[in-house]
């Protein structure tokens, strides 16, 4: 303790700590992430300092999520490193296949490990009647995004559509690059490449449109999300049997803004900080509650990871080339392992089939009924409208299965639902949760505003004086502590 200042303490926030991983919306990561941004223009003009600095930079943001396991990321960046370059030189095509082979099942090994070995070991226990006592396995941050990231690269090298990379830092660069490394979204290498060694230019556009995304992911999460967590969707889904069917209703609508606040919350945060850097990347989500059809909103929703699925699982399975019939299982199966990423338990799977199910349903009636479209954007409009509520609720219906704690709990909330619903609290609920249902009209109404409305804050944004984008950043940033809840609550894609 030097002059009231416990050095001790300063000293562990820059040390690893599972109780608080570092996110976007920390103060800690602002502080940090102001001190990178000066270092990091002064090396605008230096290539590979620059590089090198941002790999290290990414690996300690890693460490500060995950400890240790930034290890696992420096295998796997390795490894993929050196089987696609042992790839691309052999022309042995049996050589190529079992490279590729050795590279995936490297990512796949160590994501089972730490995701799936309770899992696969219940169900051992199951089967041979044994007791169950789980393994405790830490499950890394954000492991299922840079294994996913890194088996794009080694497939696409494998499949001739890449040229794999000269110099290991610009793959380390590629894997670790810390605004999109632990939630996504998942970048492909072909997008991402490129613009490595490009000179590092930030333009008008690219800084205004990264602030403003900054601060819409800023409102999302802090403001939005976390409130409606807290003071009312943990709340129902914690105990879903203690309220009405009414109560759970509103809190599955609850659900369903908080997961897409948080998550494209995070995703704007991403890719804003990613622009301040001068890099860009894709749009991740688009309105996805906008969708008239379920096969619209897996255009909208997690766009990096439903294309991933496409590219990489759905196509290898065959996708829509070999009969209508395999098209729907092939659908249903992706959709399967898509809910099994995203964890080990039944309600996932299930969450996964009601998808799946879903998109194979549409595709059957799109051939049966000529009228019916993929999206609605060629819909009349009283179609888009009905479309848009019936996939609105039928998303809302499977979100039951992702977010409940058990395939049991999930069960409850649908029964009392439908058999327990009780309309007449609704005003009552209403009036005691009134932050919550402002802020709730709120979200709601943003996600459903024109994109060209959009497009205008955008632009106001660009068009702003420096020093007012700096003002108008401190201010969401003291709002934010103004009301956030006592505690900063990690995003909810930290868990896959």
């Amino acid at each position: 303790m030097i002059f009231g200042f416990d050095l001790n303490k300063f000293f562990r926030l820059f040390m690893y700590s599972g109780d608080s991983p570092m996110i976007f919306n920390s103060g800690f990561f602002l502080f940090l992430f102001l001190v990178f941004l000066c270092i990091y223009i002064k090396l605008r003009t230096k290539d590979n300092y620059r590089i090198i600095y941002v790999i290290l930079f990414s690996y300690y943001f890693y460490y500060k999520s995950s400890g240790v396991y930034f290890l696992i990321m420096a295998f796997v960046t390795t490894w993929d490193f050196f089987a696609a370059k042992a790839m691309y030189v052999t022309e042995n095509k049996s050589k190529r296949k079992l490279l590729m082979i050795l590279s995936i099942a490297a990512n796949l090994g160590m994501l089972s490990y730490f995701k799936y070995t309770n899992f696969f070991y219940e169900i051992y226990c199951n089967l041979t009647g044994r007791g169950f006592s789980s393994f405790d396995i830490f499950l890394p941050v954000g492991i299922s995004f840079f294994t996913f990231q890194s088996m794009s690269y080694t497939i696409d090298v494998y499949r001739k559509q890449l040229t794999p990379l000269d110099k290991i830092q610009d793959f380390a660069f590629y894997i670790s690059f810390f605004p999109q490394l632990v939630a996504g979204p998942i970048v492909r290498a072909r997008d991402f490449i490129p613009q490595i060694h490009k000179p590092l230019f930030v333009s008008k556009e690219m800084l205004g449109k990264g602030i403003f995304l900054i601060i819409a992911g800023l409102f999302k999460k802090a403001v939005i999300s976390d409130y409606i967590s807290v003071n009312f969707v943990d709340r129902i889904f914690d105990n879903p049997n203690l309220y009405s069917g009414a109560e759970n209703l509103l809190g599955l609508y609850g659900y369903a803004l908080q997961i897409y606040c948080d998550f494209s919350g995070y995703s704007d945060m991403a890719i804003g900080i990613a622009l301040l850097l001068g890099f860009h990347f894709n749009l991740n989500f688009d309105s996805p509650y906008q969708s008239a059809t379920i096969t619209e909103f897996w255009r909208r929703w997690h766009i990096s990871l439903s294309s991933w699925l496409r590219d990489y699982l759905y196509i290898s399975l065959g996708g829509n080339r070999k009969g209508k019939l395999r098209t729907y299982i092939n659908l249903i199966i992706t959709m399967l392992l898509g809910g099994l990423w995203h964890g080990p338990y039944l309600r996932m799977i299930c969450w996964g089939a009601i998808h799946g199910l879903g998109l194979a349903a549409h595709k059957l009636l799109m051939g049966l009924l000529p009228t019916l479209k993929p999206s609605g954007n060629k819909m009349k409009p009283l179609w888009k409208t009905l479309g848009t509520v019936f996939t609105f609720h039928f998303v809302c219906f499977s979100w039951i299965f992702f977010r409940a704690e058990t395939f049991e709990a999930a069960l409850n909330m649908i029964r009392q639902i439908f058999t327990f619903f009780h309309p007449e609290i609704i005003v009552d609920v209403l009036s005691g949760y009134k932050m919550v249902f402002v802020l709730m009209t709120i979200g709601f109404i943003l996600h459903f505003i024109p994109k060209r409305l959009e497009n205008r804050f955008i632009n106001y944004t660009i068009a702003m004086p420096l020093i007012w984008k700096a003002i108008a950043v401190t201010a969401i940033i003291v709002f934010i502590m103004q009301i956030k809840s006592s505690e900063i609550l990690a995003f909810i894609y930290f868990q896959f």
